[in-house]
């Protein structure tokens, strides 16, 4: 694999595991496509760093369990603007 992957493989890792951050998030960071960060995290961090990936396994499914509450409240929010009420943030 080119160092160029490597390197940004473990730090979009390393993004993902101290700020608990989606996938979405650490794309929008990097300036890259959510699809890249995907594959990176998912298929190639595993090859690269185990110990890293397994942290970062962590956090996405921690984030797929709680993305449903996530969509949720913002779907309240976006309502609560139109309205006129007070949003929660």
């Amino acid at each position: 694999m080119w160092e160029y992957i490597v390197r940004r493989v473990v730090t979009e890792g390393e993004y993902i595991a101290a700020h608990g951050a989606t996938v979405r998030a650490a794309a929008a960071h990097f300036n890259i496509s959510k699809s890249t960060v995907h594959k990176d995290v998912t298929e190639r961090l595993a090859e690269i760093d185990r110990g890293l990936y397994d942290e970062v396994k962590a956090v996405l499914l921690k984030n797929l369990s709680e993305r449903h509450l996530r969509g949720g409240l913002a779907t309240k929010c976006k309502y609560e603007r139109i309205k006129g009420g007070p949003a929660e943030q």
